[in-house]
């Protein structure tokens, strides 16, 4: 089935059923309100498999859904107990906000092969920073960061809102939530417990996802119709997710979150290799 153009506005052309659109919907919500966000890992591969959109239309339809993802997973982690860091989230917010408007236009001009060996190193880099966690739960409160940095407003305000800009640019283009890179920032970086930096992630992408939408749909390099079947299905499976997540000990929720992001990595590896061959092919 040939594949529509990156704007096309015909959903009839882009396959899909309604029912397998909500399963994956679903299962990608339990996965965002595991490891707060990054339900993206699972909506941008199976629509890709499932459906007949462009790797960008992919992207910004994981966008859209989103927005439920978030919602849901942050209400899930207030009622359920969790916490959230304000001090740090709150910078990560505002630059991710921002972020949301520059990532669909830097999609518009990325290449395909580009967005996946990005994605590719994105899931590597975090199945290894988590599995190193899991090994020595210890890392999980050392922050990269000096204590007499995150203690002066000065340096955290404006760090955390470049970080928040640059994690919501990468977010806003590849339609992942994000959380892939905000959680492992927040731990990394600032020394925030996993548990609260789920939550926090899932708070920080909700204006971003909302921004990040507007602009996919209004530059046509979305499907509006599945985005936001995703998005409604993912609820009901992001409170659970996050209600698991909260039940879990960082140790473990950390190498949950490790095996996961090395199955995609792995999944997108070979999925690379097999359009390469493929082009091979041709010529």
């Amino acid at each position: 089935m040939a594949r529509a153009s990156g704007t096309a506005h015909d959903v009839g052309s882009e396959g899909g059923s309604r029912a397998g659109i909500a399963t994956i919907g679903l299962v990608g919500g339990v996965v965002g309100g595991l490891i707060g966000g990054g339900s993206g890992v699972l909506f941008v591969p199976a629509l890709d498999r499932f459906t007949a959109m462009t790797r960008a239309r992919v992207h910004g339809t994981s966008t859209i859904a989103n927005i439920g993802v978030c919602v849901a997973g942050a209400a899930a982690y207030a009622v359920g107990g969790g916490a959230l860091d304000l001090r740090v989230g709150t910078g990560m917010l505002v630059g991710g906000t921002f972020g949301g408007l520059l990532g669909p236009w830097l999609l518009a001009r990325a290449r395909e092969t580009v967005l996946r060996v990005l994605l590719i190193a994105i899931l590597l880099l975090t199945a290894g920073k988590f599995t190193l966690d899991a090994v020595d739960p210890a890392l999980f409160s050392q922050a990269l960061v000096p204590a007499d940095l995150l203690a002066d407003p000065w340096f955290v305000v404006p760090t955390t809102v470049l970080v928040g800009l640059v994690i919501g640019a990468w977010s806003g283009a590849m339609g992942l939530g994000g959380g892939l890179l905000a959680v492992p920032a927040l731990v990394l970086l600032f020394g925030v417990e996993l548990h609260v930096a789920a939550g926090t992630s899932l708070l920080m992408f909700i204006p971003n996802t909302i921004v990040g939408s507007v602009v996919h749909v209004r530059q046509g390099t979305a499907s509006a119709r599945w985005g936001w079947l995703l998005g409604l299905t993912a609820a009901p499976g992001v409170v659970a997710g996050a209600l698991l997540g909260l039940a879990l000990d960082a140790e473990v929720l950390g190498l949950v979150f490790a095996v996961f992001a090395l199955l995609m990595a792995i999944r997108e590896i070979l999925a690379l290799r097999r359009r390469s061959r493929r082009r091979h092919e041709v010529r």
